[in-house]
This record gives structure tokens, C-alpha cells and sequence, in this order.
């Protein structure tokens, strides 16, 4: 078994510290591990990007050749397009659809994600939601991580150690926003799969996961949810335009 996986985002979203997770899931369940240095970031809103390959044979180069990537895992839904072309066919992209809009020819927002959803394995969060719910802006590499975890190798409460471990000198407060961040992009990025799967649209997904509330987003709910409203954009409208939606269990109502 082999994993390879780029991390793409901007400077100051914290790759390293999504690697720091990855990187010590996969030592710790005894996995061989390589990562690149982080290349870019020569000032705070560049393009970034990392190499992360783990397995249960020797690595020997830290460079994923183009084509070769299991993943790419981007908290920047444009730095996708920088690094798609390293995909193997049935790799996935996972990315957030929160833009940092660094360059004067940013593209339309609607657009990107049109594109974004054009890929044929690709799940969609909205980190800054996930991260403003789970109480800090600046953990959205957290929800990023969650989105990506069922994808990954290992189970879920060995990666939360290691959030806790990379927190743990800021504090419980700060340990619990991130493990809380890593939780809802789990759950979000479940519930997108889980939508799709189910025959929604990955646009309309993306736009419904975004209206929910973190906290009482079920993905064991989402073919409820994609069965009741399914591509129709009227009740789709009428979620969206609804306020406090709390619960992720109200499909019934639009049946």
C-alpha cells in the first residue's frame, strides 16, 4: 500500500500543520513516510504546496511523480488547478470552496466551483463555515483534514490524537476549536459524498452541507435529504432562504 497525497493552499492557511497530522497518523501506525519540504510561502497569501507519501514498504523520493497523486487536499479551492494534472485517474481532490482571493484575475466564485465540481472524485467543504462554527477562523486546515479523513489510512480518533498533540501547548480552548473544526469537515465532507452518492447535483450539495448547521449535520441523513429535494432548485430555495436551520433531519418537510 502507498498514499500520495499534495497539500496545496496559500501561506498562512497552515499546510504544515495538516502535515504534521498526517505525518505522525502514519508513523504511528507504523507506516514508512516521506514529505517534501513546503515549497512557496515566500510571503503570506503565495501559492503553497507539499509532497506527503506514506506506505508499508520504503519510500524512497519525497516527489510524487505527475500522475501518480491519490489525492490532492487543498484549502484553497484555485490552488486546485495548479496541481490536478498530478492526479492518477480515480484519484480525489478535497478542498475547501473558501476562496483567498490573492491575485487581481481571481475567477468568479460560482464559476470555479462549476469547474471544481466537474472533477470525477472530488468532495467540497466549506471550511470557513465549519472553522467559524467550531470557534476560530484560522482552523480551517483542521476541517480540511476532517474532509479528507475517511479517505485516508487510519482511524479517526488516531488522527484527533494528533491535533490534540499539535495544540496541545496553546491550550484545551485552542485543542478543542481544532479537534471540534476536524469533526464537522468529517462530517461535512460525509454528508457531500453521501448527497452525490445519492444523485445531487455536487453544486447543489455543496450549497445545502453549507446551510446546515455544523454541529447537527448527520451524513447518515444525506440520501434522505438528496431523496426530498434532489436537483429541484425551488426546494432547494426554500432550505437555503430558511433561517436557523439546526437540524439535518427536517428532509421530511420538503418530501
Amino acid at each position: 500500500m502507498e498514499k500520495n497525497i499534495i497539500l496545496a493552499g496559500v501561506g498562512g492557511q497552515g499546510i504544515l500543520s495538516i502535515a504534521f497530522v498526517i505525518d505522525n497518523a502514519a508513523l504511528d501506525a507504523g507506516y514508512h513516510f516521506k514529505q517534501a519540504e513546503v515549497h512557496g510561502m515566500a510571503q503570506r497569501g503565495g501559492a503553497v504546496q507539499s509532497h506527503l507519501r506514506y506506505g508499508d514498504a520504503a519510500i524512497h523520493s519525497d516527489i510524487i511523480p505527475v500522475g501518480r497523486a491519490d489525492m490532492v487536499l487543498s484549502v484553497e479551492p484555485l490552488e486546485v488547478l495548479r496541481y490536478w494534472h498530478y492526479l492518477q485517474p480515480d484519484g480525489w481532490v478535497v478542498t475547501s470552496v473558501t476562496p483567498y482571493v490573492n491575485i487581481p484575475d481571481y475567477p468568479e466564485h460560482e464559476e470555479l466551483l462549476t469547474r471544481l465540481a466537474g472533477f470525477a472524485n472530488i468532495v467540497m467543504v466549506d471550511t470557513a463555515q465549519l472553522a467559524r462554527a467550531a470557534g476560530n477562523l484560522k482552523a480551517q486546515n483542521m476541517a480540511a483534514v476532517g474532509a479528507a479523513s475517511p479517505l485516508l489510512d487510519f482511524a479517526e480518533e488516531r488522527l484527533q490524537a494528533f491535533v490534540e498533540l499539535l495544540f496541545a501547548r496553546k491550550g484545551e480552548k485552542i485543542v478543542a476549536v481544532n479537534q471540534r473544526a476536524f469533526r464537522y469537515g468529517r462530517a461535512a465532507g460525509l454528508f457531500f459524498r453521501g448527497l452525490v452518492d445519492a444523485g445531487m447535483s455536487r453544486l447543489a450539495a455543496i450549497r445545502l452541507g453549507a446551510k446546515l448547521d455544523p454541529e447537527t449535520c448527520d451524513p447518515a441523513l444525506a440520501a434522505a435529504w438528496a431523496e426530498a429535494i434532489g436537483n429541484d432548485e425551488r426546494k432547494l430555495a426554500a432550505v437555503l432562504a430558511e433561517k436557523d436551520m439546526v437540524a439535518a433531519d427536517r428532509a421530511a418537510a420538503y418530501a
